[in-house]
């Protein structure tokens, strides 16, 4: 098996990302399986995804759900391939020759062991807090590089041998930070990596409100990272974690929380209206982080 597709499903309609691929594998022999693995998910959404379980390799409904990590870590008992091809399942695909990209780049470049293959917004959510964050902060802009810091987890190739050796963080059961742990352990370990502009569409229509209390929970998350020694390594370079160490060891931190107390009000209010700043995005998650920290 040359390569297994690893989807992880939580209350979200896999079906046209499913037929899309099978489309393509079907249509170019391509030697691959899907396995989908349901992070108990809504009943609404266990019925729609439900026929697609004779469409598909292996498709797993768990009846607890387990987290974001986890889930991840779990495809190790499922999946046959010599590498792992991970998706979000809240993606389309936009290339009718998606995985041939991928397969190609494996055949011309033998020694990379992961690639990201970068992601796109789709322009009906395109002005939420959300996607304009991915748009300035996250996308991949350039065609080809080997920096690791570009790398997210909602659309890449892993050896599967790699993989078995660099699991994400399953203490980091929450949203937020599971991704760059994952790169930050493979990067310091010289993983071979290189990002390619192969993108999926994602299809995320998460309102303003609710990205605010994700990135509160992204926010613990960190903390949580922060209070375990060994994790320092892996955290150092995150840039709110970097200014508030920073301002703390300036003796600053308590006047910038009194400051930033003043004025967060306005700093949610702008974040919750139709044009949210991402510099006060900044300032929250900085506000938030130094408040909590000990």
């Amino acid at each position: 098996m040359r390569l297994s597709v690893c989807i992880p499903v939580f209350n979200f309609d896999v079906r046209e990302l499913v037929y899309d691929l099978k489309k393509e594998i079907e249509s170019k022999d391509i030697d691959a399986e899907i396995i989908l693995i349901d992070d108990a998910s809504e009943d609404q959404f266990k019925t729609i995804n439900t026929e697609l379980i004779n469409n598909v390799s292996d498709f797993i409904f768990l009846k607890k759900n387990i987290g974001r990590s986890k889930i991840r870590n779990m495809f190790l008992q499922f999946a046959r391939g010599d590498y792992f091809l991970f998706l979000d399942c809240d993606v389309k695909i936009d290339e009718h020759n998606f995985l041939s990209i991928y397969l190609n780049e494996i055949e011309e470049n033998s020694r990379v062991e992961v690639i990201y293959g970068n992601f796109k917004i789709s322009p009906l959510f395109s002005d939420t807090l959300r996607n304009r964050y991915s748009v300035e902060r996250e996308i991949f802009a350039g065609n080809r590089t080997a920096d690791f810091s570009v790398f997210k987890t909602v659309n890449f190739v892993i050896k599967a041998d790699v993989f078995g050796r660099f699991l994400f963080e399953e203490e980091l059961v929450d949203y937020g930070y599971e991704d760059y742990v994952f790169a930050k352990k493979m990067e310091l370990s010289k993983v071979n990596f290189c990002a390619i502009n192969n993108p999926v569409i994602h299809i995320d229509d998460t309102s303003n409100i609710v990205f605010l209390r994700k990135t509160d929970t992204a926010i613990n998350s960190l903390l949580h990272l922060y209070r375990r020694r060994e994790n320092y390594q892996y955290i150092k370079d995150i840039k709110v974690f970097m200014v508030a160490k920073r301002l703390k060891k300036l003796g600053l931190s308590k006047a910038f929380v009194f400051l930033y107390n003043l004025f967060e009000r306005r700093i949610v209010e702008n974040l919750l209206s139709e044009h949210p700043n991402l510099r006060n995005l900044d300032l929250y998650k900085l506000g938030l982080l130094l408040k909590r920290m000990h």
